[in-house]
């Protein structure tokens, strides 16, 4: 599932397509993806403005003309793709900075936005585990989907006493991390990541954060690997306007994840990185200098 630096480059990638465009028509290719779209979907959005593209967690939002907020969720497998009139096509530009290829099935187009000047947004999803809401705007912060988000990592709000309030769970920091409610946008693949940074052993009681230094530790990781993830699908946007942003460069630094059996690459370490399963997902780690 794309994670919050895979969200968030796809933000950035739309942002400058979207934000002051006017929508000309939205089609549908099914009456529902996950979940069945909202009522008159497609007229309630045809002829409106996009005031500005927003993003909370893992939810693209966007900001339209009127009342309403579009929330989009890309689910397991689903991406945006851009077509202009010169790209009129499949070939058109895939935004994001996905670890796993997004697909250019046409046959696995659900939503297409015609924007007015000619360029189209189409919402590609293969398993349709992706979906898309319309929230009244001074009722989204109540919305089922946002109620009860903790901080952003990349907020300023978010700090060492962030995850101090994490010391009171029983549960392995891995699963402590994971918990929208105090961190949220942190997925599998990055919690992985920073504790790695942080030499920490995911089995590890969360109650461990009660230690003030080692919390700092814990959050400059945070802070680090998802800032340093946003920054490489954002370079790939930057460097090659029309490429096909399926692969973005952060999955060549992966530390730990999906590098089992590999040595570790902390220098000096020796050890080698393991797999194990964690509340059904797979941890990766190094035995040897996450303690």
């Amino acid at each position: 599932m794309p994670e919050l630096p895979e969200v968030e480059t796809v933000r950035r990638g739309l942002q400058p397509v979207l934000e002051g465009a006017t929508i000309l028509s939205v089609t549908l290719a099914r009456l529902a993806l996950r979940y069945p779209f909202p009522e008159r979907f497609a007229n309630r959005l045809a002829g409106r403005r996009i005031l500005g593209l927003n993003r909370r967690s893992k939810y693209l939002l966007w900001d339209i003309e009127g009342d309403d907020v579009l929330l989009a969720h890309l689910g397991m497998s689903g991406s945006f793709r851009i077509e202009t009139p010169e790209a009129a096509s499949a070939t058109g530009s895939v935004p994001g900075a996905f670890a796993l290829a997004r697909s250019r099935d046409t046959r696995h187009d659900h939503v297409r936005f015609e924007l007015q000047g000619g360029t189209a947004i189409i919402y590609n999803d293969p398993r349709r585990f992706g979906f898309m809401d319309l929230l009244p705007r001074a009722e989204m912060e109540r919305h089922p989907r946002l109620v009860g988000l903790g901080i952003e990592p990349t907020s300023n709000l978010f700090s060492a006493g962030t995850l101090a309030a994490l010391a009171g769970r029983r549960t392995p920091l891995k699963a402590a991390l994971l918990d929208q409610g105090i961190v949220t946008g942190l997925g599998n693949i990055y919690v992985c990541e920073a504790l790695w940074r942080a030499e920490l052993d995911p089995r590890r009681p969360a109650s461990a954060l009660a230690d003030p230094a080692l919390a700092e530790t814990l959050a400059l990781a945070i802070r680090t690997v998802i800032a340093e993830a946003i920054e490489a699908g954002g370079s790939t946007l930057r460097d090659h306007m029309q490429a096909d942003g399926t692969l973005g460069y952060f999955q060549h630094r992966f530390a730990v994840y999906d590098r089992e059996g590999e040595p570790c690459r902390r220098p000096g370490c020796g050890g080698t990185v393991t797999r194990i399963r964690q509340a059904g997902r797979s941890t990766f780690f190094c035995p040897s200098c996450q303690r």
